[in-house]
């Protein structure tokens, strides 16, 4: 495809139907992503990959996953090995900043080996960048690195920087930050009471401090103290005063998953606002045809600044990996610095 419209599209099983090829070169998304129901046998996996690339006309169409280890990872063994939840990565560093920075790395460029090496998956929505606060829902949990926000930007960071060393592209979430959600934003909408100067205090800082990072997602959270009539994703104000203003992120900004449960509405008219309130691509998942065409109609070309901004990620994903090694000992090294922890 010469050009793209500004979403990304999930499917529905292990290989495309001729209705899904059909729509996806006729409404061209940007790029695809995966969920265990696409999730089989390795060959599959791969078989899957590259026709989603060859639709796309391209070998760099963006490929994304979300494998962060522990909870959240669609590739489980024997397709990929089984990564330790950041949390694990964060008591590393918590006994020793050196090895907690190192695992942290390593992370990342192990997840490069076993996707991209692997399989063709290209983008890796790593890291998590959420600050968990105490007495929030368990849907962010064991996925944040630490209870501070200066360990998660570090952390995250350097896992990022792994992930990137491995040629693939990095996607920070949840922008402005998803941890002090309540409820389930898989379900329903969550609310946040806190003061802007308490979400500058934690939540803010990991993003802030990363945010050269290439790409990065939204969250479903409603702010009240800066937008309490619209949640991140559907906010121009959050998105044009915070995420873009006051935690100078300029990168690729995708929306978190449009089906889900936070967003209420018709689904092609929440992916026109998000594009509208300064998204620069809408991510639909669940593979719903009737919803994805409804998304599709929705979205403009990918033109302007969000072009720009998806052409600068992509050169990661472009140029390959830029560190090379022994992935048998990497992970030996990985694996060992778990165990200096009591």
């Amino acid at each position: 495809m010469s050009s793209s419209k500004s979403w990304i599209a999930g499917c529905s099983g292990w290989s495309l139907t001729s209705d899904e090829r059909a729509f996806f070169r006729d409404e061209r998304p940007w790029g695809f992503i995966l969920f265990g129901r696409n999730i089989g046998e390795a060959e599959q996996v791969r078989e899957l990959v590259a026709e989603l690339k060859e639709i796309g006309g391209r070998e760099t169409v963006p490929v994304l996953v979300d494998q962060e280890g522990g909870r959240v990872q669609r590739l489980r063994p024997p397709l990929s090995p089984r990564m330790p939840p950041s949390a694990e990565i964060g008591r590393v560093y918590a006994a020793s900043r050196e090895d907690g920075l190192r695992a942290a790395w390593l992370q990342g460029r192990l997840l490069a080996v076993d996707l991209l090496d692997g399989y063709g998956i290209n983008v890796d929505c790593i890291p998590c960048l959420d600050v968990l606060q105490p007495g929030a829902h368990s849907v962010i949990g064991d996925r944040s690195y630490a209870h501070d926000g200066a360990s998660v930007a570090a952390l995250g960071g350097a896992a990022a920087e792994g992930l990137s060393a491995g040629g693939m592209l990095p996607v920070m979430k949840h922008l402005p930050g998803h941890g002090r959600s309540e409820v389930d934003s898989h379900l329903e909408l969550p609310r946040v009471t806190a003061s802007v100067e308490a979400l500058r205090h934690d939540d803010f800082v990991p993003f802030q401090a990363r945010r050269t990072l290439p790409a990065g997602m939204t969250a479903h959270l409603l702010f009240e103290a800066i937008d309490p009539e619209r949640p991140a994703t559907l906010s121009p104000k959050i998105i044009s005063e915070v995420i873009r203003g006051e935690l100078g992120f300029d990168g690729l900004l995708m929306t978190d998953d449009m089906s889900m449960k936070a967003l209420q509405g018709e689904i092609g008219e929440l992916a026109g606002r998000a594009i509208a309130a300064g998204c620069d691509l809408a991510l639909h998942c669940n593979g719903d045809m009737a919803e994805m065409r409804s998304v599709a109609a929705a979205v403009p070309e990918l033109s302007g600044r969000s072009l720009e901004r998806a052409e600068r990620a992509l050169d990661i994903v472009r140029a390959g990996p830029t560190s090379r090694g022994d992935a048998a000992a990497w992970r030996a090294e990985f694996e060992a610095l778990f165990g200096r922890v009591s």
